[in-house]
């Protein structure tokens, strides 16, 4: 049975929805407002439908996960489905199949100055206060990396 907790969190960003989308997911820009994460964090894949992503600290840790869902410019989905530890996928043991699959889902709205981002994570309980802590200030970063220009 899963035990999950929905978090939702939300920015307006006074940048085109193109350059929001653009900047969260590049490669540079995924570095940069997920230093609030983890310092070094990088991912490997493709931000495409059914591609498999990999979502990395400087260990070679991290998460592993499918593109559930790709709206270009408007919605995507993360499906995630383990751990990577020691450079090994975890999709079976307990600490995984407590939680997984858990979704992550971004939502861009053109908004009259801007975009409105909004955010729904499932994660698992022990998670929600550092994401509590955590996201408002990878936001941030977002913010600011679209608005610099």
């Amino acid at each position: 049975m899963r035990n999950v907790k929905q978090l939702n969190f939300s920015i307006v960003i006074n940048a085109p929805v193109q350059t929001v989308w653009q900047r969260m997911l590049s490669d540079v820009g995924y570095r940069n407002w997920t230093s609030a994460f983890c310092e070094g964090s990088y991912f490997k894949g493709s931000w495409q439908q059914g591609e498999t992503m990999r979502f990395l600290s400087p260990s070679g840790d991290g998460m592993v996960a499918t593109i559930a869902e790709h709206q270009p410019l408007e919605f995507i989905s993360i499906k995630h489905l383990g751990f990577i530890v020691a450079g090994v996928d975890d999709f079976t043991s307990d600490k995984v199949t407590s939680w997984a699959p858990a979704f992550e889902n971004y939502r861009f709205t053109e908004t009259e100055t801007g975009a409105r981002l909004d955010i729904e994570q499932e994660i698992a309980p022990e998670y929600e206060q550092y994401m509590l802590d955590t996201w408002p200030k990878a936001l941030e970063r977002l913010k600011l990396l679209c608005e610099q220009g």
